[in-house]
């Protein structure tokens, strides 16, 4: 039973086999190659789409080309042609295939979207325009294309069709924002200023409460000279919605420029007051009124509102920041110094307040261990800038990390690029200063040639290579020259007679080395070791050996004094 079966099933089998074969045999060889030729395009295509999915646009290219050989009027083929060659932004060409795709399928949404893009790419926006419209009219589902619309009819200055459109648009996707500042730069176009204000206030109707589009027509009022009007909406959202302090400092800046300055005090005053009021907002504010002449009523002003910003807003770095600026300007470098680290504690990333901290400390001797603690955030924050470079390689240098600070000066020399011309001298004069203490004499006086040869009254340059030749026996009359020209200049600077003594004490000249270190010891309060050290050796050489060892005593435990002095106290006699 089981075997018939299966010889029946194999029978049934064959018979439907050989019927296929049979209808395959009855295809005309026309239709033969017909039917081979359509699978091979539908190969070609697919791997072409395979290829443009993979952004691979040449070789999808290539494989569309050979599909529209074997159909030469297939739309989806042209289609994608189109479609490589405007990625390509072959424009004309793009509109050979795109014209072919549209003629084969006219009513296809996205073949005829592309052919819009093509004219808007060969500045032709009314053709693009006229497309577009012909889709929304043939169909609903289209009017998502309005805004298109309207931006074709405004760059082709078609500024009522442009209106219309956006008129279409609205009614499709209601009072949106875009929309009405779109409308009211079209009216101000046309000057037609009460279209605008129109738009402006319909915006606002729309979003009661909304300060940003009250300040919106405020600042087109101003603009065209409507600045009591501009009060008035201020004042009139105000009344209805009293806690917005952004409209008070907009009717503070209105009533400024009218001249009303009791009125425009007291808005400020109570915006500032005001915790919602962004500090930032505060700060530029406080720092416009800071650029105004100084008056007492000024600074009366300043008072009140600092005290406002530290109330309300005593951890904002904006604020932090302006309030070290005030003191700055008022020469109180320390305060400043303190709000300008507060700022930076809590945002690093400002540039000005960095530098702020960094040129004080220096200025006013601050430690430089902790002066470095700020270069290296500066560097980190912004490597790009060479003064923070220049500033991290200074601070290195003070603390005799010789190689480190190097390496940071000649990045800022590196990144500089010799466009700020005074920065590159700067750091060739503290370069100098590092080769010499590496023993790199000669390159230290290559670093300091440079810097005289822009700049011959540079002080820095002037004293330290003076003291160096001065140190090293070396060109005194260069030496001499040098720091006798800044003593000229400052005769009652204490480093410079200092460095001047020194140069003609190696000349021998201790009449005139005992004339100007005892003139350097007259204006330095605190003289250092050196210094005295230098005063007992002057002293010495003129025969006044009890006086020279009673100044190499007071000038023990001082700074930067010789590694001899002990010797010549213990011995009390002078070593060279």
């Amino acid at each position: 039973m089981n075997l018939s079966k299966s010889i029946f099933l194999l029978l049934i089998s064959c018979f439907i086999l050989s019927s296929a074969v049979t209808a395959q045999e009855k295809l005309s060889k026309k239709e033969r190659k017909q039917k081979i030729e359509e699978t091979k395009t539908t190969r070609l295509f697919i791997e072409g789409q395979k290829f443009l999915m993979l952004e691979d646009y040449d070789k999808a290219y290539f494989y569309f080309q050979k599909a529209k050989e074997l159909s030469p009027d297939e739309p989806a083929i042209n289609f994608k042609i189109a479609e490589i060659l405007l990625k390509a932004n072959q424009v004309d060409s793009a509109l050979d295939y795109g014209m072919q795709a549209v003629e084969a399928e006219p009513d296809n949404k996205y073949y005829n979207l592309m052919m819009a893009e093509v004219f808007s790419k060969q500045n032709e926006p009314l053709k693009a325009a006229e497309i577009i419209e012909s889709l929304m009219e043939s169909s609903g589902e289209n009017q998502n294309y309005i805004l298109e619309l309207a931006s074709l009819y405004l760059s082709s200055g078609e500024l009522d069709k442009a209106l219309d459109a956006l008129d279409r648009a609205e009614e499709y996707y209601g009072v949106v924002e875009q929309l009405v500042v779109q409308k009211q730069r079209i009216y101000l176009r046309k000057n037609n200023l009460p279209k605008a204000i129109e738009e402006g206030e319909k915006l606002i109707s729309a979003n009661p409460g909304n300060s940003n589009y009250v300040l919106a027509l405020v600042e087109i009022l101003f603009n065209n000279g409507r600045t009591k009007d501009a009060i008035a909406i201020i004042e009139s959202s105000l009344e209805t919605f009293p806690n917005q302090p952004d409209l008070e400092m907009g009717a503070y800046a209105l009533y400024k420029d009218l001249g009303e300055f009791q009125i425009a005090e007291g808005l400020i005053l109570e915006a500032f007051a005001n915790p919602d009021l962004d500090g930032m907002v505060k700060a530029q504010s406080f720092s416009d009124i800071l650029q105004e002449i100084k008056t007492e009523k000024r600074e009366q002003l300043l008072d009140q509102l600092e005290t406002r910003m530290l109330e309300n807003n005593p951890n904002d770095p904006n604020v932090l920041t302006v309030i070290g600026d005030r003191r700055l300007f008022n020469d109180k470098k320390e305060s400043a110094l303190e709000f300008y680290k507060k700022s930076a504690a809590i945002s690093p990333n400002n540039a000005q307040v960095l530098q702020g901290i960094i040129t004080i400390m220096f200025e006013t001797g601050g430690d430089f261990e902790e002066i470095e603690k700020y270069t290296i955030t500066a560097v980190d924050e912004f490597p790009e800038r060479p003064e923070f470079w220049y500033f991290d390689g200074t601070a290195k240098s003070a603390l005799k990390k010789w190689e480190e600070g190097a390496e940071s000066l000649n990045q800022s020399l590196k990144l500089n690029k010799s466009k700020n011309k005074q920065l590159d001298l700067l750091i060739y004069g503290q370069l100098g200063d590092i080769f010499h203490s590496l023993g790199k004499k000669e390159e230290a006086y290559e670093s300091y040639e440079k810097v005289l040869k822009e700049r011959p009254n540079d002080e820095h340059v002037l004293n330290n290579y003076a003291y160096f030749l001065s140190l090293s026996k070396k060109d005194l009359d260069k030496a001499k020259s040098m720091s006798e020209k800044l003593v000229k200049i400052f005769p009652e600077n204490a480093t410079y007679l200092d460095t001047h003594a020194w140069v003609l004490f190696q000349l021998q000249d201790y009449e005139n080395a005992k004339f100007y270190m005892e003139k350097a010891l007259q204006y330095e309060s605190s003289p250092s070791g050196i210094m005295l050290e230098h005063y007992g050796d002057i002293l010495y050489h003129l025969g006044n050996r009890n006086e020279a060892i009673s100044f190499w005593k007071k000038a023990e435990g001082g700074e930067e004094t010789t590694d001899l002095l002990i010797k010549k106290i213990k011995d009390q006699r002078y070593y060279d």
